[in-house]
């Protein structure tokens, strides 16, 4: 059983939106706290997940929410330790991720991505879907340490392998293995609940590259790794399974309206997710997003 901590804090009434993900604003907002054993934790609020495993001199911590979701973090993180955050590991660029980076950033910790994160971060991005623009980043936001493939990063008696996925939801996706706890933090190209995942097409995301990561995932994990996702619910080995299947399927129906011709909006009008869409209680319009994210996987791009 796993314990819960809750810290109860008022939200921003503030849309929170990103390239890739819209927040509606929220009255009651309670960050929750999972153990997930060995000193390591899941944190809950408005945003991505966030992993936080607590060393002898310090803690890494993956992912950071908004930045309005800063002081309520620092606040669940101080309920289970008084270590310093020491690294702050993104594990992609969107900013239900990392808009909390420059708070943790001016408390001292080191803010550790991909090398693409923090180019497309400091560029600024476009949505594939919408256009809507979001714009760069300020340089004391930007991450400070990246990497090209993997890398260990380490606290006293803490080491996380930080690894590269290249074309997956985005094009700098990272995810995090904590081998003493067997725990694995994915990032959104594990996302689950009531909604569909993304594929960020327009800054380097692939449905293939998606399928490609969840398999690696999968031959990582036993029976008891806690796996936690970029959106949803603490999972195990069995759901990632079921998840793979779920993108496998989604890829493959959307491949044949391709494979027969389909333009973009014909796919999106034959509504080949209905039967997915009942099952998750999504609406039709994610669904048609669904779709559209991974015909573009398919797209030529423009050169």
């Amino acid at each position: 059983m796993h314990r819960i901590i809750s810290v109860a804090l008022a939200a921003s009434l503030a849309v929170l939106a990103t390239a890739a993900v819209a927040q509606q604003p929220q009255m009651n907002v309670a960050v929750r706290t999972t153990d997930l054993g060995h000193r390591t934790y899941m944190l809950e609020g408005i945003g991505g997940n966030v992993t936080v495993a607590v060393g002898d001199d310090g803690i890494i911590m993956v992912d950071a929410q908004f930045a309005n979701m800063h002081d309520k973090l620092k606040a669940a993180i101080e309920a289970v330790s008084k270590q310093p955050v020491k690294y702050l590991v993104n594990t992609h660029l969107h900013g239900d991720h990392t808009g909390g980076d420059a708070g943790f950033a001016k408390l001292g910790a080191v803010v550790v991505a991909h090398e693409n994160v923090r180019k497309r971060l400091a560029a600024g991005t476009v949505n594939g879907l919408t256009g809507a623009k979001t714009d760069p980043v300020a340089g004391d936001a930007l991450p400070t340490k990246t990497y090209k493939n993997w890398f260990n990063l380490r606290v006293k008696g803490r080491t996380a392998k930080v690894t590269y996925f290249p074309h997956a939801h985005t094009d700098g996706d990272s995810y995090v293995h904590f081998a003493d706890a067997n725990v694995l933090a994915t990032g959104d190209i594990v996302t689950i609940g009531n909604r569909y995942p993304n594929i960020d097409f327009a800054n380097g995301g692939h449905i293939d590259g998606t399928i490609k990561a969840v398999d690696t995932y999968i031959k990582l994990a036993d029976e008891k790794t806690k796996i936690v996702p970029g959106h949803g619910s603490l999972m195990n080995k069995a759901q990632l399974i079921e998840y793979r299947a779920f993108l496998a399927t989604s890829r493959d129906r959307v491949k044949k309206l391709i494979s027969e011709g389909k333009s973009e909006a014909d796919a999106v009008a034959a509504k080949p997710f209905a039967d997915l869409e009942a099952k998750l209680g999504a609406n039709e319009a994610a669904s048609g997003n669904w779709v559209r994210v991974i015909y573009n996987s398919y797209k030529p791009k423009k050169m």
